[in-house]
């Protein structure tokens, strides 16, 4: 991705899933099916969402779509 920013959104749910799944799903922002985080794309936040990524979709973002990174 060439994006610098990326949107992840959780698309399946965390029952059954081992517990450091979950812990990592939790630690990207992500709460609930179907929400969606914009993310810087730095390595650390890409090997999480590699390791979780059969239950996420990861699109390219630009900042505008959070707030908190538009002032940076």
């Amino acid at each position: 991705m060439d994006a610098k920013f990326v949107k992840i959104t959780l698309q399946k749910s965390l029952i059954g899933r081992p517990k450091a799944h979950r812990r990592t799903v939790k630690a990207l922002g992500l709460r609930c099916m179907h929400t969606s985080v914009v993310k810087p794309n730095t390595p650390s936040i890409l090997g999480m969402v590699n390791k979780v990524g059969y239950l996420l979709r990861v699109e390219g973002a630009r900042a505008e779509e959070n707030a908190y990174y538009e002032d940076k």
